[in-house]
């Protein structure tokens, strides 16, 4: 046989072998968080442990079981994003007092531009950074923002892909904490 030969052997055995691992990965694929709670599902909430871009130290979500979270993925260069953080915050101050924690994900950001957004818009809620996204892999992220109601037992019971406003958002957590 020609090199030649071999090599478009080789060739065609590589795109074969693509095209067998693609069927595979479509056919086995995880559904996503989002994909289960669109669904109905109540999927276990994905564990993460991230620094702060408030405070010192890290945050887990784990830490968190016993109350409602509202988890908001963001980046500062995102306008809706951008547009929506008055409402996450006053809605963070209304439930607060109720067992409601929110955290903010920034992620595929850097870490000062995140920093400016949350003094621009006057974020006080529990922020987190993803900067290389790991976390938001698992969450099915980007686009942003995206945001999820994780209950008590560290389930995931509702998803928002979008700008919320702050009459949804309460819709949302009223659903949970009444139900």
């Amino acid at each position: 046989m020609r090199p030649r030969h071999v090599a478009q052997g080789l060739a065609v055995v590589g795109v074969v072998a693509l095209l067998a691992l693609l069927g595979w990965k479509l056919v086995h694929r995880e559904t996503s968080i989002r994909e289960a709670v669109e669904a109905g599902e109540r999927p276990a909430a994905p564990e993460f442990t991230l620094p702060r871009l408030d405070t010192e130290g890290a945050l887990s979500l784990r830490s968190l079981r016993g109350k409602v979270v509202v988890l908001n993925f963001w980046q500062s260069a995102c306008v809706p994003c951008e547009q929506e953080a008055p409402a996450l915050q006053r809605t963070w101050e209304r439930y607060r007092g109720d067992g409601v924690v929110f955290v903010g994900v920034d992620g595929w950001d850097l870490e000062p531009d995140a920093r400016r957004f949350l003094r621009k818009h006057g974020i006080t809620y529990p922020q987190v950074y993803d900067g290389p996204g790991t976390t938001y892999d698992s969450y099915g992220v980007p686009p942003w923002p995206q945001t999820f109601v994780i209950d008590r037992e560290g389930r995931a019971v509702d998803f928002a892909l979008g700008e919320l406003s702050e009459q949804e958002l309460v819709e949302k957590l009223e659903a949970v904490l009444t139900g």
